[in-house]
């Protein structure tokens, strides 16, 4: 039989994963599933606050598991504390790190692991497959909607000397497991459900217009953009109601496994370099941008973007389903408060410059379905002022 030409050969990474509420509570089986001896715990100061770190402090102290908490991690995690966390790591002699937070704590967890077993510098593995040593056993635990980081290949960690955020892409980082409790996102605010949220929707726009897209990840993210599309509003304004936050975490995590294994585009290129520069939240730079993003890349990938919208609701065809899409799209982002713009968070012309630049050295720029020049990305960021 001939081969169909057509059919690429291609492979697809995600991690074992646990869905549904009280996956949380199942963190200390899958410890001693590794044989560990010592646990790095990492998270960050709002998640102690929330209860949660408490929690998973409490299930290693029953089952006499000893750990050591690592909670110095800001938002958009920075070079010198994935430093820290390994210095840490390596003294306390752990050999498993447990994650628990949003897309920061995970990614500086990814970060601190491979730093401890290649022995270099964070900033030495930017860019895709640079990463020769897997890091330790890695358990992701997450309580955001939206980054994803618990289940992709993905690591972004902010170089603090450039000022920018450099993408680390290796199926290295992959978490080993992640537990995925939808009950660990009610302690969210309305503003981190809006952003995290707004992040998971462009995952999976942009894996669906990626140029390495696939069935596989067209499936995901077209269900990604059904359930978070759906849900995104009713988790901002019941914070409580678990049937919107269950829908809102499957969304996050089908959206991961589009965008982990097709990549993603301008948008988060360009959110990057917002959020290297100005230490801004990475799901509000994304939601800000998706709109003149879309109205720059449409012409290339205009039976995607069009299929995208159907998924939305929107109708329409050529120019008139874009600026259908792109309405419906503005609409969405400030029904749940995000109704500014970039001159809104003091950004101005004169940084366009450095931001463009960056933004062009990043990854996701690969695969974004229009290949863009600095002149096009300056354009895109002085529209989205």
């Amino acid at each position: 039989m001939e081969e169909n030409p057509n059919l690429e050969l291609r492979k697809f990474v995600a991690p074992e994963f646990l869905f549904g509420s009280g996956a949380i509570d199942m963190v200390d089986r899958y410890i001693h599933n590794f044989r560990s001896k010592k646990v790095m715990i990492v998270t960050d100061p709002g998640i102690i606050e929330a209860g949660w770190a408490g929690r998973i402090e409490k299930l290693l102290k029953d089952a006499s598991i000893p750990y050591v908490l690592f909670h110095d991690t800001t938002p958009n995690p920075k070079d010198f504390e994935v430093i820290n966390g390994a210095e840490i790591y390596m003294e306390e002699g752990c050999d498993i790190i447990v994650a628990i937070g949003g897309g920061s704590p995970m990614d500086c967890a990814k970060g601190i692991g491979i730093v401890c077993t290649n022995g270099r510098h964070i900033l030495e593995f930017e860019g895709v497959d640079e990463v020769p040593v897997p890091g330790p056993p890695l358990i992701c635990i997450p309580t955001t909607a939206g980054t994803a980081a618990d289940i992709s290949q993905f690591a972004i960690i902010c170089d603090t000397e450039r000022q920018v955020k450099i993408a680390i892409v290796s199926k290295t980082v992959v978490p080993d497991v992640a537990l995925i409790d939808p009950l660990t996102t009610t302690t969210m605010t309305p503003e981190l459900t809006a952003e995290t949220g707004m992040d998971a929707l462009v995952h999976a726009f942009e894996a669906y217009v990626s140029n390495a897209s696939s069935p596989v990840t067209d499936l995901n993210a077209l269900e990604a953009v059904r359930l978070i599309s759906g849900s995104l509003y009713g988790a901002w304004k019941e914070p409580l109601n678990i049937e919107y936050r269950r829908s809102m975490m499957l969304g996050s995590l089908f959206a991961g496994l589009a965008f982990s294994n097709a990549s993603l585009g301008l948008v988060h290129a360009m959110a990057h370099s917002l959020g290297g520069l100005r230490d801004l939240p990475h799901g509000e730079c994304n939601a800000l941008l998706l709109e003149e993003v879309i109205n720059y890349n449409f012409s290339s990938a205009a039976g995607r973007y069009t299929r995208l919208a159907g998924a939305l609701g929107v109708s329409g065809s050529g120019e008139i389903v874009k600026e259908n899409l792109i309405k419906t799209l503005s609409e969405f982002r400030k029904s749940i408060g995000i109704d500014y713009r970039l001159s809104d968070l003091g950004i101005t012309r004169k940084i366009i410059p450095d931001l463009a630049r960056f933004a062009l050295a990043d990854p996701c720029v690969i695969t974004n379905p229009r290949v863009p020049d600095v002149k096009d990305i300056e354009g895109v960021y002085e529209k989205a002022l």
